[in-house]
């Protein structure tokens, strides 16, 4: 990504008046960059702590480049160039690229989405809904960032500061004058969103998620708590009235008359009634306001109604009409990898699904064993390189399941047996529906050829993902594929494993 340019050079003296300067008494900047390989003449190189290496150890090589400008925690005396000194250099560095940008918020129309599971689709709906009422909408999440003309593959579900101002400027420039985007809790914590500010914002939800970054619950849902920073003076924030972490949210922000709820189960401002669920979709009435609008949607599960009503909390908020909201929900067919429904010719329903916490988990499962007239059986795994404490957790999750198997997920530098034995610690030894194949694609062929017509399959963790982790290198592996090219074996050989009679 290229450095910012503006029109005009950014005070630093001005936009950071705590700020310490070193060398003179305000620093103007014109374009600046946290990757000293991108340094051009006359930046300012931002040295971005990292969970691995310290930008300040690229500082003299941002210097050799022609970087004038440094931006850092503490002076570095050696260097013979002008220092702004901050305690907080990643959040210094997201309000600088703001600014660069043009603060792009303050004219967007900008909904932001935060929550442990919810985001992806809540957002996706969000977009369906302004493009139905006419608006041209960007979305920046974790499948993709588009800017209303042109899209990408994500990186982060956030992106990086100069990422995110260089996107949002972009939107500005297509024309496009809605947006909608997550917020990871790493991106609140690390303030990578500081100067971006939210007409909307929205917490699907809080349960574990994180923990080998965020600790534990309190550090997390802190964490969440801040995307109310971002609130515009006439913004809205949108909670879910069914999760018990919003009475705590509402309790802490102090924004209790820009409050608006959501919500199924419990009295809120925009509601739910569920009239049908199949696995084909779900039919419910909508309620906003005074109106009522009856829709159907292709998606299902609970999870996916409340994840409308958040989007039509926020498209209210934007003066969409409540028949337009309904007809933009109806739009939106599916999400990739969210309960996204695979057919290869099989007999039975096959779903991918992103699912990889426990009340993700959870939820998938409760929602197909709801709807499914035979067995469900579930394939899952859980990442490496993370939150080790929710892993029996997820076991515990998929209980509800007539047959389990545990794979690998995205290793990364652990073992995979090691990752398989810590999800096995939370099943009880007797219980006995379970098949362990560390080889995610051998389990998936597995599980297919062991289904049978009217069961349900869902595989779990990597939803719309094209790449698995293995070590410190990425393969090309998308269980969406996966389970067609299995079945197209299956189908050629003309055996299922669950045809083979028993021998004696």
């Amino acid at each position: 990504m290229p450095a910012l340019k503006p029109n005009s050079p950014i005070s630093l003296k001005s936009l950071l008046p705590h700020a310490q300067f070193v060398g003179d008494d305000d620093i103007f900047v014109t374009h600046a960059t946290e990757r000293s390989d991108l340094v051009s003449p006359g930046a300012l190189f931002a040295a971005i702590p990292g969970t691995r290496r310290n930008g300040e150890e690229f500082a003299r090589e941002a210097v050799l480049s022609g970087a004038e400008a440094l931006l850092l925690s503490h002076e570095l005396p050696d260097l013979p160039v002008v220092q702004c000194v901050v305690p907080d250099v990643r959040r210094a560095f997201a309000l600088l690229c703001d600014a660069l940008a043009g603060h792009p918020s303050q004219t967007l129309k900008l909904a932001g989405v935060t929550g442990t599971n919810g985001k992806t689709t809540t957002t996706w709906l969000i977009r369906s809904i302004l493009r139905a009422a006419g608006h041209q909408t960007g979305v920046l999440g974790t499948i993709e960032y588009a800017d209303g003309a042109r899209r990408e593959r994500a990186g982060l579900t956030t992106p990086d500061s100069q990422i995110l101002s260089n996107w949002l400027a972009s939107m500005i420039a297509a024309g496009t004058t809605h947006a909608a985007m997550e917020l990871s809790s790493h991106a609140l914590d690390q303030g990578r969103a500081c100067g971006t500010e939210l007409d909307v914002a929205i917490v699907t939800n809080v349960t574990q998620d994180h923990f080998d970054y965020h600790h534990n619950f309190e550090s997390y849902l802190a964490a969440k708590c801040r995307i109310v920073e971002h609130l515009k003076p006439d913004g809205v924030l949108v909670l879910n009235a069914d999760d018990p972490g919003s009475s705590t949210i509402a309790r802490r922000v102090g924004v209790g008359d820009q409050i608006v709820t959501f919500g199924i189960d419990h009295e809120a401002d925009v509601t739910a009634t569920i009239l049908r669920e199949t696995t084909a979709g779900t039919q419910f009435v909508l309620g906003c306001g005074e109106g009522a609008e009856s829709l159907l949607i292709p998606m299902i599960g609970r999870h996916n109604v409340a994840n409308a009503l958040a989007a039509a909390a926020a498209a209210h908020h934007f003066g969409v009409p409540l028949k337009t909201i309904a007809l933009g929900i109806e739009l939106l067919l599916a999400v990739p990898g969210r309960l996204e429904r695979v057919d290869a010719g099989q007999p039975f329903d096959v779903f991918v699904d992103f699912a990889h916490t426990e009340d993700a988990l959870r939820r998938c499962v409760t929602n197909l064993r709801q709807l499914c007239s035979k067995r469900v059986i579930v394939v899952f795994g859980a990442g490496g390189d993370r939150d080790r404490s929710k892993r029996p957790k997820m076991a515990q999750a998929v209980l509800g399941a007539d047959l389990i198997v545990v794979t690998s997920d995205n290793p990364r530098t652990e073992e995979p047996q090691r990752i398989i034995e810590d999800i096995l610690a939370g099943f009880a030894p007797s219980f006995p529906p379970l098949h362990v194949e560390p080889d995610r694609k051998a389990a998936i062929a597995w599980t297919l050829a062991e289904a049978n017509a009217g069961d349900c399959v869902l595989i779990a963790g990597k939803g719309h993902e094209t790449e698995q982790i293995i070590g410190t290198q990425r393969f090309p592996f998308d269980d969406r594929e996966v389970v067609r090219e299995a079945w197209r074996d299956i189908d050629r050989s003309g055996l299922r494993r669950s045809e083979v009679a028993p021998t004696a």
